[in-house]
């Protein structure tokens, strides 16, 4: 099987000069006509120009992210050594889509085995802003990187300056609108304007560490940019000042009742559409989309998609206590906030999403539907939709292997793509979640594709792909 395709173009001349060759020798024509199906076959697949855009004998981390700058002229990554790697990672760099020259954006100073740390960027919709995973500052082995040892760092490229994004504040009684951990994965909104993320937090890991009970649990949070973040008094090292305004958006508990919709653990979390979803009378409303972790009747582990209303006001506190937290409680949503469960899978046949590898829930770019991956009749995970309204889910791929990714979005039309047997597929759905045809617009690579994202103007996909044991990435553009 052909690994790597530089264009269908190259293939057609191929073809044609093979099929001369073939039909001008003797007792061949048999073969000719198998060659002829064979190939016609191959071309009626969407296959797109697929090129590889970084060779150096380092990895190229997309990580399922925002990474076409505004121009789409450039794709940002992380260098780190292996997956889990960002504490070890001191480099952010970017690659020109059309040349292949790479730059780095922005370095760590005093890098060392234990941190501090950078990866998981993206860049701002419409300027040329970046966002990325960055670890406190100094680390060592006392005080290494780790998931509630981060924040969001922010480089503005025109003014070449960068600022942390989040404030931390681990000295109780702690500060409304600053956070105590670790912020991870964060994400721009469609207007560049707020940021969503992961958080874990590290008043609770102490807490934990010390008594040995269950406290350090993963939730969701967003900041916002036009709402100035307090001042940090305390300078003991562990506090950072930061430009945003931020809060945690869903309450986790750490021994969920049975049968009820309490949450243990909140993540995998997507902005839905690029200004949230509409309701029925026609208004707008911002939302974050996530898996939840929740307990069956039978006191069984479910995951199920969820979404949370955003409240334009985020700095409201509400009935669940304090924004700030306490030194034996999480920092609590802001009023409005608002969490409705979507799915309910528990008495299907293979109950819930699909937990076998790391995904993402994700939105169509209008904020109609959320994506995700779950099992289907014969055990294989699929590719499903649900309204961002709530409703019944429908199955929309239909492969006898599993899909391998996130399902990421267009952002125009109502086009999505994801990797399955190891080549790039893209479909599309009408408004009532039905599907068209799939089509595949890669062939199929040695390596599983991994990080699929669209370029700003949709005309393009990267991907990840491992290439003699490196991250490279790779470009698939619209013939």
């Amino acid at each position: 099987m052909v690994l790597f395709y530089q264009s269908t173009v190259y293939w057609r001349v191929k073809f044609e000069e093979t099929l001369k060759m073939t039909l001008n020798k003797p007792k061949n024509y048999l073969f000719s006509a198998m060659f002829m199906m064979v190939t016609s076959t191959l071309f009626s697949q969407d296959i797109w120009q697929v090129k590889q855009l970084t060779h150096q004998k380092k990895n190229h981390a997309m990580d399922n992210n925002q990474n076409f700058s505004p121009d789409d002229v450039w794709i940002v990554y992380d260098t780190r050594p292996n997956e889990g790697g960002i504490g070890e990672n001191a480099i952010i760099e970017k690659v020109n889509v059309q040349n292949g020259e790479t730059k780095v954006v922005y370095q760590t100073e005093h890098s060392n085995e234990y941190g501090p740390g950078v990866g998981a960027v993206s860049y701002h919709p419409s300027k040329n802003e970046l966002v990325f995973i960055h670890g406190l500052p100094p680390s060592n082995k006392e005080k290494p990187y780790a998931m509630h040892r981060r924040l969001g760092r922010i480089v503005d490229e025109t003014t070449n300056s960068s600022y942390w994004m989040d404030s931390r504040d681990v000295e109780a009684p702690f500060t409304a609108g600053a956070l105590r951990g670790g912020t991870h994965r964060h994400q721009w909104s469609g207007d560049g304007d707020w940021l969503g993320y992961t958080y874990n937090d590290a008043i609770m890991y102490d807490l934990e560490e010390k008594t040995g009970e269950t406290f350090n649990l993963r939730t969701v949070g967003v900041s916002k940019r036009h709402l100035k973040s307090p001042k940090v008094t305390a300078k003991n090292g562990e506090n950072f000042q930061g430009g945003w305004y931020s809060v945690l958006v869903v309450k986790v508990v750490p021994n969920p009742r049975p049968g009820t919709e309490e949450i243990s653990k909140a993540y995998s979390d997507w902005w839905v559409g690029q200004k949230g979803y509409q309701r029925e009378d026609g208004s707008w409303q911002m939302a974050r989309a996530f898996l939840g972790d929740l307990k069956t009747k039978k006191g069984e582990k479910l995951t199920e998609v969820f979404i949370v209303d955003i409240p334009e006001e985020i700095n409201v506190e509400g009935p669940e206590g304090s924004l700030a937290g306490t030194s034996t409680t999480m920092p609590m949503p802001p009023a409005g906030a608002e969490v409705k469960r979507l799915t309910y899978t528990e008495n299907a046949k293979y109950p819930g999403v699909t937990t076998d590898f790391r995904h993402w829930v994700t939105s169509s770019m209008d904020g109609a539907f959320l994506s995700y991956l779950a099992k289907d009749e014969n055990g294989i995970d699929q590719v499903f939709l649900i309204p961002a309204l709530g409703g019944e889910p429908k199955q929309v791929s239909f492969y006898e292997t599993a899909v391998q990714s996130t399902v990421r979005w267009h952002p125009k039309t109502k086009e999505f793509a994801y990797i399955c047997n190891n080549q790039v597929f893209v479909n599309t759905v009408d408004e009532e979640m039905n599907p068209g045809k799939a089509s595949s617009i890669t062939p199929t690579f040695d390596t599983v594709p991994f990080a699929i994202n669209y370029s700003n103007d949709g005309k393009k996909i990267a991907f990840n792909k491992d290439v003699k044991g490196y991250v490279q990435i790779f470009i698939a553009e619209r013939p």
